[in-house]
């Protein structure tokens, strides 16, 4: 299961993505914190919107040479007021954050969970390229593995994870971990060099957050880092996990998958999420109209038929103060 837009000539939707060219001094994000967070203070080009998105074909492979003719974009129903740059972005190296949740509802999942994960650390990992880090999150987030290129270092890390070690403190943090990780690591590497994404181990069950998901989902925009989620399935039978999961996905570019599905199925996941990642476009433009007021923004941007599909995300805001949802 992933979030792909419908069959070429649909309207895809996109978000903002600010990359490291576009930074202008003086420009703030300005999402209010929530209670006890400090704020991040990332710059922003307030009149440039920065795009990157997927295409693939009916097969699934990626369609690397679109031509800027070929696509049709709008933003709030305006065409740009001008095109800045157009690029095929292929084999980009890769920062990997991957988020374990510990909290008591994931017990049963954990050993699945931290499978994938070692997986992916292992095959899929270019030691000459790409880096990835490991943080744990129950109540509290915890980085046992720092930023490393070594698939051995990334399993040790990967396995020292348990699941008992927050029982006693209770609740899970998932939109302050993923807070945390975007503000603490993402956004202390140069994020707009790269391919940056969260492998999310979870099933979407908030409780403890001292972030919103809007300031969660903001944070990943500013550092161009997609969420892929491994759901697993609640123990709750009216849980909200789900939805998370699917919004936190859908915002920031990402996808969703099965942790219980079979190891053939995971292994495609797996490689889907390096396709993503290996082959992007970037579109910067300036819009027709881009006021100051936080409002939301929704792209619609349409391909050639030879187009099958494209991994997107789903709109951006403006910048300027908003409340809290």
């Amino acid at each position: 299961m992933g979030f792909t837009a419908s069959r070429a000539g649909s309207v895809f939707t996109c978000v903002l993505m600010v990359l490291a060219p576009a930074l202008r001094a003086g420009s703030q994000a300005n999402a209010a914190p929530g209670p006890g967070m400090v704020p991040y203070g990332l710059s922003i080009a307030v009149d440039e919107v920065d795009l990157t998105f997927h295409a693939a074909d009916a097969h699934g492979l990626p369609v690397n040479d679109l031509k800027l003719e070929e696509l049709s974009l709008l933003d709030n129903g305006q065409p740009p007021a001008k095109i800045l740059a157009f690029e095929s972005l292929q084999n980009l190296p890769i920062r990997a954050g991957i988020l374990l949740d510990t909290s008591a509802s994931m017990e049963e999942h954990h050993g699945a969970d931290r499978a994938i994960a070692i997986k992916y650390a292992q095959r899929l990992l270019r030691q000459q390229s790409d880096r990835a880090f490991v943080m744990d999150f129950g109540y509290l987030a915890e980085v046992p593995q720092s930023w490393t290129s070594n698939p051995a270092a990334l399993t040790a890390g990967i396995r020292s994870v348990t699941t008992v070690g927050q029982r006693g403190m209770g609740g899970t943090a998932i939109f302050t971990a993923i807070y945390q990780a975007c503000l603490n690591q993402f956004g202390r590497i140069d994020h707009a060099a790269s391919g940056n994404f969260i492998l999310l181990f979870s099933d979407g069950e908030d409780n403890a957050s001292h972030a919103y998901l809007e300031q969660a989902v903001d944070i990943c925009q500013h550092t161009n880092t997609a969420i892929y989620a491994f759901r697993a399935e609640s123990k709750y039978g009216l849980s909200s996990g789900p939805k998370t999961l699917a919004e936190l996905a859908a915002k920031t570019g990402g996808r969703v998958f099965y942790d219980d599905d079979s190891e053939a199925i995971i292994d495609n996941d797996l490689r889907t999420i390096e396709a993503d990642l290996r082959n992007q476009y970037r579109l910067l433009y300036k819009p027709a109209e881009l006021k100051r007021d936080g409002s939301y923004h929704r792209i619609e941007l349409k391909g050639p038929e030879r187009v099958d599909s494209t991994i997107i995300r789903s709109g951006y805001y403006a910048p300027g103060r908003r409340p809290p949802k």
